[in-house]
């Protein structure tokens, strides 16, 4: 017995455990309701078939059969069997056991007559609940048949004729596999002209003098028995007629020939199948295998084509040279006539194969297993197809329902059985069995009758993790009869309900579309029916994602220097990231110069080695995220450049492996320029619907030259390819040859369907339309079906082409419409379209809110509270409601305002309440109210006025200084345009300023309402002074307006100072206050002038040094400069705040002109210092002769040690001279031809060396247990035991297939030995 392994090898195994290992792909698996076993421990379950045989069982005779039946139920099942149809006493027979716990049966055949088992078994389980049965499994004993004696006469053939050379091995259980080979166990070549056919016999189209030969030899290999035998050989010869005369036909005793036809060139005619048309017979699901062969010369090529229909799928695949057509998973669509074509030169021929598709019985629903409450009403369908239709037989544990006792509660409908009030007692199995002429169908169901409270499965307090905008799923698992509603709760007090942002799943799964940090919290699921409660918390946190803030970047370095590539990551706190460095997709190399810190990776001392791509990796326990860079590698020596350019465009584009639906494309890529390709960008265009505009299909990486491409129906296809490297994209190849796909019904439906309703009485649907390469043929249209949504009416349909909206009309106000739009064409009709719900035009509503209440909370907010309208008055969609409110006049006025601000605020949503801000303290409002849907607003409700209290004013009007001497500065203000109250007075506060915008200490005055001007005295002279102003009512003081001026300068106190060698700073301006308000411009005097005094200059290696003296209130100071005697602008920077500065990035060599300048934003005067000349000097010469440098010097030694010790190892390797093993040798001169062949093209899989050493009846092995084996796995020729005979009197061979190979130094020389079929048939299979 033998399975495959991953390598594709065949692995040997022996006893109970090979059986399992073979039918384990076919064993069945039940629904399990429930799937918790933790529920099943308490609750009563019917049997359930858990694990069975496939239905034909072919065992080996020296091997146990083993015939699978597993099941489990509550009680546990026990076992009966069946065969033939009668009760199968396993007790009383001592070779058969069945095993504990089980009704798996194990049949011991060694030393008994193994047909003695053949039979048709069947598996029953039982319990108190009720039976299931299994299938019907059919067991047979493989056979291996000798080979019939016959004698073959040698062939005599003439050259250019065709010839067969039959087979006919014996019918075997499973059939034997067949191959060709000659004396020396070498597989015979195919090829166009040489066929072998599914029968087995070998085909020559014509033969030609290469094909003489004495040994064409037909092996059949029977796999279950492991035997391997061979047909006589045939000897072939052929003759070439034009150069023989009769004495040498005379001499080879020539009585016949393949064909009475002179030797030449001939029209193609088929040699299988004969005639020409035959009929082919195909079940539905299996391999439809389709062969023509012919004969002629030359030898015709053969091509395949469908009538009425084109073989271009997936499913289908050409072999043998195209002699053999195969279509896999077969159905009813590949019914029809296939037509096979032969042709060379000469002409044509042509075969007609007529293909039915049957079917045996398939499921279309399986029947599941049920479980009922008490009273409740359930169905058990049976939904199969077949061709022909099956007939459906349904059984209730194990019986006949026809001979099932009577119950009244069951009614059986053809495929279903409807259980109607089902009562406690009540529980079953029920089985439907399915058959037609080519096989059936058998299925367990049980119905089980309980009542049971609800039980929550899913694990209590369950944290859930996820990262932000992911989607989040929380498990409600839960279990009872009746089942259990499900509903959520979030912190234990919000609801949950299936909306936008949440999604509660038939299991009870809430899901969260896109998590959010907000989402995180408590959930409470709750499992409610009618026998009781239970509930269970949860628990969400929704964690920040992990993210590469600084990726690696691309680094080239020099041997020997370090290399740091950077990899900063950002991550939730309360997840611990993990950081990996790849190095081309593998670990790290174990070298001390690489050093991985908490955020880089440092490479010492790098090498050429070094070289490639370093990749990043950060993983938590929920999320990772990566970046890569490379790192190149160059000499420490200069280098020329290296030139990068975009990549040649890639030429010779061809298509292959055409299908409707795909097409392979490939290419040879141009040159890259130095740079790496790093992908190829595939385009089309649509010639067509598109023809001129090139859309991007595709695109593959760029070590890629080939393209499997996916194309849409009815396009006019024509492709090119561009290629990418870090340059840029080349320009495109030239185009493909055209590719035409056929029409086909849409894949797909208009996208964006929109259902408005913007009138009343009508409804609007949009969608967008199809392109034209979606369109997938001619005669696109839409077919637009509605119907008023919770009615029993019909559908009705408009089609509607070349637009992309249909308006419905005579459609109540706002009730809501199923709307499907289908696109369909010429061809067929798209998939079935989505449901879309819309509602027709709304209407503006039709009352006025009621109960209006309004609540003051203070001089600026207000609440409102209001009765909502009726829902049918809405005549709409319920938008909200809007509050329009204004201000009548102030509570101190006695007039209204002549123009009222009115204002409104919506509120969405059906509300009841809202809040009006931003109120004016101290008035009288009044608001009324509307609400509003889609189409507009309602009529408004009564007018409802309320008042505001007083609040705090606002800022003075104005606040201007009048005047001001040395010591005194007068000021005036207006009273606040906004009082909110009754003004109760003024608040002043004022402080000095010096140079250094320090504030001296504030004084404060309160002034009455009346009181509007003040003259402050004993104020200091030359000062800055700035002024604080606020208004106050009962409630408090209002906004502040400030003031900035100046008392008249002391000029006894402000002369300018001279130095010695510079000229005097500006004089100063007349002194006068300075003012900085933007009300009294009229009060406003020039600034006083800054005071510069003594300018100092320094130079050093870094830039020229400026110091100054400064005094004044200027914001701007500059150090300005010029190269001396240019004309081009001043280069000036910025040094407030400073009195000195260095200017950087001075030429050597050069003079410069430098000043400081002030200036101020109010006033255009400049003021400036007297220019100052600098002169940077020139940077001496620092040439060193290199041949006297140490590092030099050292450098040139190390070179020259190195040339000596290569030197040393060349003169070394040279005199110990080279030797090889014997067997490299053999190894690299082996015959290229020779290779293993593999199943999937006819011939014999490969046996390993794990096999099992139990020797086959009849069979010789050496006399030491071994057998020798060649290197190669291709060559037959070096197998067996010498001169023993392998093969018996009527050339079969039965032998035992190779154990472990040995090889003992005193094997002796192979290449003797003669050739053994069974280690030759291991190396094919």
């Amino acid at each position: 017995m033998a399975h495959s392994t991953a390598d594709g090898n065949m692995v040997w195994v022996s006893g109970s455990g090979a059986v399992l290992l073979i039918f384990l792909s076919h064993m069945t698996s039940a629904l399990e309701v429930p799937l918790d076993p933790k529920v099943l421990e308490g609750l009563p379950q019917p049997p359930t078939i858990t694990l069975q045989s496939p239905k034909d069982y072919i065992f080996d005779p020296r091997e146990n059969i083993v015939i699978h039946c597993e099941a489990k139920g509550k009680p546990h099942p026990f076992f009966s069997w069946t065969r033939n149809g009668t009760h199968f006493d396993v007790e009383k027979d001592s070779k058969v056991l069945m095993k504990p716990g089980s009704g798996t049966l194990v049949i011991d055949i060694s030393g008994e007559k193994a047909e003695a088992y053949e039979g048709t078994y069947q598996c029953t389980a039982h319990n108190d609940h009720g039976t299931a049965v299994s299938n019907n499994f059919v067991i047979r004993q493989s056979r291996s048949p000798l080979w019939s004696k016959e004698r073959n006469d040698a062939i005599t053939v003439q050259r250019g004729v065709s010839l067969v050379l039959q087979c006919r091995p014996p019918a075997g259980l499973p059939p034997p596999l067949i191959l060709w080979m000659d004396n020396n166990l070498q597989k015979l070549p195919l090829d166009q002209r040489v066929s072998q056919a599914l029968n087995g016999d070998l085909y020559f189209a014509n033969v030609l003098p290469e094909d003489t030969r004495s040994d064409y030899i037909c092996y059949a290999r029977f796999p279950h028995t492991r035997t391997i035998q061979q047909k006589q050989p045939i000897s072939v010869t052929v003759l070439d007629m034009e150069t023989m005369n009769e004495t040498v036909a005379a001499l080879y005793n020539i009585t016949e020939f393949g064909s009475d036809r002179p030797e030449g060139e001939h029209r193609p005619g088929f040699m299988l199948p004969l005639g020409p048309a035959s009929t082919q017979m195909v079940l539905r699901g299996e391999t439809l295998v389709l062969e023509c062969i012919a004969e002629g010369l030359p030898t015709p090529e053969i091509s395949w084509q469908k009538d009425g229909g084109e073989l271009i799928s997936s499913r289908i695949s050409l072999h043998n040279f195209k002699k053999m057509l195969k279509i896999s998973e077969v159905n009813e669509a590949d019914a029809g006539d296939y037509r096979c074509t032969a042709t060379n030169k000469l002409g044509t021929a042509h075969h007609v194969i007529k293909v039915t598709v049957k079917a045996a019985p398939f499921w279309i629903s399986a029947p599941r297993n049920l479980i009922l409450a008490p009273n409740e009403t359930g169905i058990v369908t049976c939904r199969v197809n077949g061709e022909p239709k099956p007939q459906i037989s349904w059984f209730v544990n194990g019986v006949p329902i026809a001979n099932a006792p009577e119950d009244k509660s069951r009614k059986v409908e053809d495929d279903t059985v409807i259980l109607s009030s089902v009562q406690s007692g009540s529980s079953a199995v029920y089985q439907c069995n399915a058959s037609n002429e080519f096989g059936y169908l058998m299925a367990n169901a049980f119905v089980s009758v309980l009542a049971e409270p609800p039980r929550v499965l899913t694990p209590p307090n369950q944290v859930y993790q996820v990262i932000t905008n992911n989607p989040a799923l929380l498990h409600c698992s839960s279990f009872g009869s009746p089942l259990p509603t499900i509903t959520w709760f979030k912190d234990s007090q919000t609801s949950v309900k299936d909306g936008d942002q949440y999604v509660i799943h038939e299991n009870g799964t809430l899901e969260i579309h896109v998590a959010q940090p907000l989402n995180s919290g408590k959930y409470t699921c709750i499992a409610t029916n009618n026998l009781g409660i239970k509930e269970n918390h949860v628990f969400l946190e929704v964690k920040e994602p992990t993210r590469i803030l600084k990726q690696p970047e691309y680094k080239v370095v020099q041997r020997g220097m370090s290399a740091v590539f950077e990899c900063k990551v950002k991550h939730d706190h309360s997840l611990v990231p993990t950081m990996t460095w790849l190095k081309d997709n593998a670990e790290l190399p174990e070298d001390g110069r690489f050093a991985v810190e908490t955020d880089r990776l440092n490479i010492k001392d790098v090498t050429s080695e070094d070289e490639g791509t370093y990749t990043c990796i950060v993983n938590t326990t929920l999320d990772r995220d990566s970046a890569s860079a490379m790192l190149t590698v160059v000499e420490a020596t200069p280098t020329p450049a290296i030139v990068y350019e975009k990549p040649d465009p890639p030429t010779d584009l061809e298509l292959t492996d055409q299908t409707d639906r795909s097409v392979q494309l490939t290419w040879i890529p141009g040159d890259d320029h130095n740079s790496p390709t790093q992908k190829f960008l595939i385009q089309y265009e649509d010639l067509l619907h598109q023809p001129g505009t090139w859309n991007n299909l595709t695109d593959v990486v760029g070590t890629s030259t080939t393209a499997q491409l996916n194309l849409s129906p009815f396009v006019y296809y024509s492709f090119r390819v561009l290629a990418l490297n870090h340059v840029g994209y080349s320009d495109p190849s030239q185009p493909s040859r055209q590719y035409r796909t056929n029409p086909a019904a849409p894949d797909e439906n208009p996208s964006d369907v929109q259902v408005v309703g913007t009138e009343p009485g009508s409804l609007v649907i949009s969608w967008t339309q199809l392109t034209g390469l979606q369109s997938n043929g001619p005669g696109l249209e839409y077919k637009v079906q509605w119907r008023q949504k919770d009615t029993d009416t019909d559908w009705s349909s408009q089609n509607v082409a070349n637009d992309s909206k249909f308006i419905m009309t005579g459609t109540p106000t706002f009730v809501p419409f199923e709307i499907k739009v289908q696109a369909i064409n010429d061809y067929g009709s798209g998939p079935e379209p989505e449901l879309v719900v819309g509602y027709s035009g709304e209407d503006l509503p039709l009352s006025a809110p009621e109960s209006i209440q309004v609540m003051v909370n203070n001089g600026t907010l207000a609440e409102v509270h209001w009765e909502p309208v009726s829902p049918n008055s809405v005549r709409g969609k319920l938008q909200g409601y809007k509050v329009f409110y204004w201000r009548e006049r102030g509570l101190h006025e006695t007039e209204e305002e002549k123009d009222h601000k009115e204002q409104v605020l919506m509120f969405s949503g059906n509300r009841s309440e809202g809040r009006l801000p931003g109120l004016q303290p101290y008035s009288l409002y009044k608001l009324f109210i509307k609400v509003f849907n889609s189409k507009g607003d309602g009529p408004p409700s009564p007018n409802k006025t309320f008042e505001t209290p007083e609040g705090v004013p606002g800022s003075p009007s104005f606040l201007n200084i009048v005047s001001s001497s040395l010591d005194s500065i007068t000021l005036e203000w207006g009273p606040p345009k906004n009082s909110n109250g009754r003004l109760a007075g003024y608040t002043l506060k004022y402080q000095a300023v010096n140079n250094t915008n320090e504030v001296g200490p504030a004084k404060y005055m309160n002034f009455l309402a009346n009181e509007t001007r003040i003259t402050l005295g004993n104020l200091n002279a030359s000062m800055l002074y700035k002024f604080y102003l606020s208004a106050k009512t009962i409630k408090g003081s209002g906004h502040i307006i400030t003031e900035e001026g100046f008392t008249v300068m002391d000029t006894a106190r402000t002369q300018p100072t001279v130095e010695t060698g510079k000229g005097p700073t500006e004089p100063p301006h007349p002194t006068s206050p300075i003012t900085q308000s933007p009300n009294s411009p009229l009060h406003k005097a020039p600034p006083v002038g800054p005071v510069f005094g003594t300018v100092n200059t320094s130079v050093s290696e870094e830039g020229a040094v400026i110091s100054w003296e400064y005094s004044g209130h200027h914001k701007n100071i500059y150090v300005e400069y010029i190269v001396e005697n240019s004309k081009e602008d001043w280069k000036k920077e910025l040094v407030n705040g400073s009195h000195s500065h260095m200017i950087k990035g001075l030429k050597p060599g050069t003079s410069y002109r430098v000043r400081v300048v002030a200036r101020d934003p109010t006033d255009a005067t400049i003021h400036s210092t007297d220019e100052v000349l600098v002169t940077v000097p020139a940077v001496p010469s620092r040439q060193v002769d290199i041949a006297t440098q140490g590092w030099f010097i050292g450098l040139m030694c190390a070179i020259a040690l190195l040339i000596l010790v290569l030197l040393i190892v060349c003169f070394i390797k040279r005199n110990k001279g080279g030797k090889y093993p014997v067997k490299e040798k053999e190894e690299a001169h082996q015959d290229p031809e020779i290779q293993p062949m593999k199943e999937d093209d006819g011939t014999f899989g490969e046996y390993s060396d794990t096999e099992d050493h139990k020797p086959l009846k009849g069979s010789r092995t050496p006399s030491n247990g071994t057998v020798r084996r060649d290197e190669s796995d291709d060559s037959l020729v070096d197998y067996g035991e010498g001169g023993d005979g392998q093969f018996n009197e009527d050339g079969s061979f039965i032998g035992q297939y190779s154990g472990k190979k040995e090889k003992d130094t005193h094997e002796g020389n192979e290449s003797s030995e003669a050739p053994s079929p069974v280690n030759a048939m291991n190396s094919f299979v």
